[in-house]
C-alpha cells in the first residue's frame, strides 16, 4: 500500500516536507481488528504537534492520520460489529483499558492507557488501516466520505467542547479560532441552541468573515473586547494570548473550555500578562478538554446526521499531505482539510 510516512520529528518550517510517500505491505487484522481499505482521511492540527514534538509518537516511522473513513475490507475471527463492506470511520481514540474507573464511566479518554490513532498506532494517511472493532463507528449514509472525515475529530471534539461549557440556550457564546472545530460548533449551536448568539475571535480576516457568513452576530481580532460579556467560550488554538484575550471577555461565573492537545511556546509569555482582578476572579473558570471519548463519535455522527450537519471541506491527494499540513500551518485555512486516496 502507498502511505505518507513520518520518519522522525522535525521543526516544520516554511518548504519543510515531514512525510514521504513510501510503499508499505498492507496490515493484517488480528481477531477482533478490522482491515479499513481508507477512502479519506482529515488533516488535524494535532499532526502537527506530533510532528514537531509536542505530543511525539513513541516510535517510529508512523502513519499519522486520525479523521479515518473506509470501509471494511477483510475482518479477523472474532469481529461480529461489522461486515464486508461496511462504511466506518476512526477518530483519535484507538484503545483504551476498558477495566479503569474512566473507561467503565463512558470516560475513557482520560484512561492513563488511552492510545491514540495516528500516534500510539498507525493511522489513515495510508490506502489501509486496522483498528480494534470496538473503536470504529458506521458512518451514516447522509454525508460523503470526505464530509464524514472531519467530523471524526473536529466535529467529535467541537462536540464535547460544547458539551463541557454547559451553555443554555439564550446564553453567549465565544469561539477563538475558527477553524475546522469551531465551524462545526457554530453549525451545531445554530440548531442546538438557536436563541445564543455567537461571537468570533480570530487573526484572520478570512475567518472573520467565513465565521459572519455561518451565522456569528460580530466577528473580531484576537485582542478584540467583544460588545457584550460571554457566558461561555471555546478556545481552539494553539496559541497563549487567545486564553488570555478570552478571559477579559467572559461574564462573572463563565467558563473558559480549551480544546487543543498541546498548546506552542511561541507566545508563552503572554500568561504573564494574566491579571487576577480582571482575568479570573469573580468565579470564572478554566477546563480544558482531553481527547476524545467513543460516545463523543458515536454521539455527535447521530446528531450530525440528524441536524444535518456538513462541513466546509478543501480536498487534497494522499501524495499532497505536506501541502495541507503547510497550509494548516500558515494558517490557510476554511473548514477542514481532507486527504482522499483516489
Amino acid at each position: 500500500m502507498k502511505a505518507m510516512v513520518l520518519n522522525d520529528i522535525c521543526s516544520f518550517d516554511k518548504g519543510t516536507k515531514p512525510l514521504r510517500l513510501e510503499d508499505w505491505r498492507d496490515p493484517v487484522p488480528g481477531g477482533h481488528e478490522i482491515l479499513i481499505k481508507v477512502a479519506a482521511c482529515g488533516v488535524c492540527h494535532t499532526e502537527l504537534d506530533e510532528i514537531e514534538g509536542r505530543t511525539p509518537p513513541p516510535n517510529f516511522p508512523i502513519i499519522l492520520g486520525h479523521e479515518v473513513v473506509g470501509r471494511v475490507a477483510e475482518k479477523g475471527r472474532e469481529v461480529t460489529k461489522f461486515n464486508i463492506g461496511d462504511r466506518v470511520g476512526v477518530g483519535w481514540i484507538n484503545s483504551a483499558c476498558e477495566q479503569c474507573s474512566y473507561c467503565l464511566e463512558g470516560n475513557e479518554n482520560l484512561c492513563k492507557d488511552f492510545k491514540a490513532t495516528g500516534r500510539d498506532a498507525h493511522g489513515g494517511y495510508a490506502e489501509y488501516t486496522v483498528v480494534l472493532e470496538g473503536y470504529a463507528h458506521k458512518i451514516p449514509e447522509i454525508f460523503s466520505d470526505i464530509q464524514a472525515a472531519p467530523l471524526l475529530c473536529a466535529g467529535a471534539i467541537g462536540y464535547r467542547s460544547l458539551r463541557l461549557t454547559g451553555i443554555k440556550d439564550g446564553q453567549n457564546l465565544g469561539l477563538t479560532g475558527f477553524g475546522a472545530s469551531a465551524h462545526l460548533v457554530m453549525k451545531m449551536v445554530r440548531k442546538k441552541y438557536p436563541g445564543t448568539k455567537v461571537f468570533v475571535f480570530a487573526r484572520s480576516k478570512k475567518e472573520r468573515d467565513f465565521a459572519k457568513e455561518l451565522g456569528a452576530v460580530w466577528a473580531g481580532d484576537t485582542a478584540e473586547e467583544s460588545p457584550e460579556k460571554l457566558d461561555s467560550i471555546i478556545d481552539t488554538t494553539p496559541a497563549w494570548k487567545p486564553i488570555v484575550e478570552a478571559l477579559k471577555n467572559l461574564e462573572r461565573g463563565g467558563r473558559l473550555v480549551i480544546n487543543a492537545i498541546r498548546k506552542e511556546d511561541g507566545d508563552k509569555d503572554c500568561l504573564l500578562q494574566v491579571d487576577y482582578a480582571s482575568h479570573i476572579w469573580l468565579e470564572k473558570e478554566i477546563k480544558s478538554v482531553a481527547n476524545v471519548a467513543g460516545r463523543d463519535i458515536s454521539e455527535f455522527l447521530e446528531l450530525a446526521a440528524r441536524i444535518p450537519i456538513k462541513p466546509e471541506v478543501q480536498e487534497f491527494a494522499l501524495k499532497e499531505a505536506n501541502q495541507a499540513l503547510s497550509q494548516l500551518r500558515a494558517g490557510n485555512i476554511r473548514g477542514a482539510k481532507v486527504l482522499r486516496m483516489n
